[in-house]
């Protein structure tokens, strides 16, 4: 049985994979869909050359599925393409994104394939703080809501940031802490389940009067 997890090098894809491990549901690939719109809703699009890195790094294999044409319909053909590989379930990273949430449930059901979603209707803060008391080395890569300066940028997510971005987020209530709307996308560098490190060695941040990215043109794996 092959047991697939969605994994697009945030925090809530790969913690979602490491619990599907701890429980039971041992993940045996890392799939990353790469859309082929950057302002896609449906997908985390920063840095996903990185899956490759942190599969690598945790000992598993890996594969990509670009998305060939653009638009939902697009994206739903090649995630149900990405996932007609295997018989076992497929693991999410989902924690409150119905949009996320619906579309993944139906390419799973076109490939006959069940979904295991841990972390899904979890509150978003307790979500956090696990991923960070897991061991998670997150850092922020890209800001897309009005609390979150550019300041935050390549910030590592500890207790002390999470703190702050709750903070934040009181003064636009919208905003989701976990960065479930699309506030702000992740990328996890390092876990205790990391044989390897990532080390980020050429970065550049892009920042635009509504975004900030942490564009990642070169990283390797270094020893613990």
């Amino acid at each position: 049985m092959t047991v697939t997890a969605l994994v697009s090098g945030g925090k809530d894809s790969v913690y979602a994979a490491y619990l599907a491990d701890c429980q039971g549901w041992p993940v045996d690939e890392l799939v990353t869909v790469r859309p082929a719109d950057p302002e896609s809703m449906m997908y985390h699009t920063p840095n996903l050359d990185l899956v490759a890195l942190q599969a690598a790094a945790w000992g598993k294999a890996h594969r990509t599925v670009a998305v060939r044409e653009p638009g939902e319909a697009g994206e739903l053909a090649s995630l149900a393409e990405a996932l007609a590989a295997g018989p076992g379930p497929v693991v999410v990273g989902a924690v409150a994104s119905s949009y996320q949430w619906a579309r993944v449930l139906r390419a799973a059901d076109r490939s006959g394939r069940r979904v295991y979603a841990p972390l899904w209707r979890v509150d978003p803060s307790r979500v956090v703080r696990e991923e960070v008391s897991a061991g998670l080395d997150i850092r922020l890569v890209h800001l897309a809501a009005e609390p979150l300066s550019a300041e935050l940028l390549g910030r590592r997510l500890d207790r002390a940031l999470l703190e702050e971005l709750e903070r934040r987020s009181r003064t636009v209530r919208s905003v989701n802490v976990a960065g479930e709307g699309g506030e702000y996308e992740s990328l996890v560098v390092d876990a205790p389940f990391f044989r390897q490190r990532l080390e980020l060695e050429t970065v550049e941040p892009v920042v635009s009067s509504t975004t900030a990215r942490l564009v990642v043109s070169r990283a390797k794996l270094i020893s613990k």
